[in-house]
């Protein structure tokens, strides 16, 4: 990177861009079979057969690892139509130790699902309406000058809200800058506060845009409805009804990420100019209900079933979660495939993506540094896949491993523009 990294670019990180991209874009139609996003819940089933899983191409896609991009992987896949799972690289470069296969890894912007299913369920108890401005709930939070976003233009990226000004405190973009300052926290109103005298991207509801602040707005809003921290309110509603023992919010003075886990690496530059691996496994989880929360792949695969499922939303709220706006994509760092044209792809949550061969598919993609993963499925849940990678640099060149996972976990992809 050669800018100064906006705070959302740091909670997100480019490389969450890059591999949503990547993933969406390793997945989209051709486009002469590309239709716009529709302002509709999208069918229960699989709109294609899937293909039957190939334990060859699933350990070719995971392969040859650790390189200068990438040091570990793991890969799951469960559902009705065939379970495989796989590691590769180390997890250690001192020991020498693979992949825990039951790693904790740190999800990044995964994290928004669980916020975005905590509004929504509050908005089940009528304690939250979608419609009404977020500034009615919580005012003063937002700058001043920026007009009405519905608690739903959160949601779902349509805010239109300022991505917040360059500031030095949150570096400049460079893997030595977070190395040095990993540690680092920031509250959610600081970041909040930058957007002011900022313009805003878009009229609120004329397009989508991914945009981190939408998160942290939506995280305090949780905590002001309820009384309870936004920790409180993830235990209580959704890890421990569904027993996911190893997924929380970590306190913002915590920066350890338990055992088992791969070691994530950032590749630095020295004053000699020499390079080395920096261990950044302890970090600031300050991403909060943006992208902050630790988990597991097999407390991903169970919280996105039980998501698909129903257990945590009402059928009107359900619907929210697989419904896509019908709005242009505006300069975001997702929605770039063909089969988008152009167009809205995420939903109060959630993104959308669809295979060469017809097959729709749902979930999030999420980033720290050394850290990079992503949780998928068909919406009948024939198929779901988590992945997590160990990248060692800031700039997404580990997508081309999103790619070979798609291509191997959904059918033959097809990129964007190809």
């Amino acid at each position: 990177m050669n800018r100064t990294v906006r705070p959302s670019r740091w909670t997100a990180m480019a490389a969450s861009g890059a591999v949503l991209v990547a993933l969406a874009a390793g997945m989209a139609a051709p486009a002469s079979a590309a239709t716009p996003a529709a302002a509709r819940p999208a069918a229960a089933a699989a709109t294609a057969p899937l293909p039957a899983l190939d334990p060859a191409a699933l350990r070719a896609a995971i392969g040859g690892l650790p390189n200068a991009d990438v040091t570990g992987a793991l890969l799951r896949i469960t559902g009705s139509a065939g379970h495989w799972s796989g590691t590769s690289g180390v997890g250690d470069l001192e020991t020498g130790e693979g992949v825990p296969r039951d790693a904790h890894i740190r999800i990044g912007s995964i994290s928004k699902v669980f916020t975005a299913t905590l509004v929504l369920q509050l908005a089940a108890e009528h304690r939250i309406d979608l419609d009404t401005p977020v500034q009615q709930y919580l005012p003063g939070v937002l700058p001043a000058g920026i007009p009405p976003v519905t608690v739903g233009q959160l949601l779902d990226h349509t805010s239109g809200l300022p991505r917040g000004a360059d500031t030095p405190d949150f570096g400049d973009g460079s893997p030595e800058w977070f190395a040095a300052n990993r540690l680092k926290s920031f509250t959610p109103q600081r970041v909040i506060d930058l957007m002011a005298g900022q313009p805003m991207e878009f009229a609120p509801g004329t397009a989508q845009q991914y945009n981190g602040e939408n998160y942290y707005v939506a995280g305090l809003l949780v905590e002001k409805i309820t009384g309870h921290s936004f920790a409180h309110e993830v235990r209580s509603r959704i890890t421990r009804p569904l027993g996911l023992h190893d997924t929380y919010v970590p306190d913002a003075d915590d920066p350890r990420l338990p055992a088992p886990h791969s070691h994530g690496y950032l590749t630095v530059k020295a004053a000699d100019g020499t390079t080395h691996p920096a261990d950044v496994s302890e970090q600031s989880p300050w991403p909060w209900a943006e992208g902050g929360m630790i988990s597991t792949p097999a407390d991903l695969d169970h919280f996105i079933t039980a998501l698909f499922r129903g257990r945590l939303l009402p059928p009107a709220q359900q619907e929210k979660l697989f419904t896509v706006p019908d709005v242009p994509s505006f300069h975001s760092s997702q929605c770039r495939t063909e089969s988008d044209a152009g167009r809205a792809c995420m939903s109060m949550g959630i993104m959308r993506v669809k295979a060469a061969n017809g097959v729709e598919v749902w979930g999030k993609t999420g980033s720290r540094p050394g850290y990079t993963s992503g949780v998928f499925a068909t919406r009948d849940l024939s198929r779901k896949i988590v992945y997590s990678l160990n990248p060692t640099n800031l700039n997404g060149t580990e997508q081309r491993y999103t790619l070979q996972i798609a291509a191997a976990s959904f059918g033959r992809l097809v990129p964007a523009g190809g």
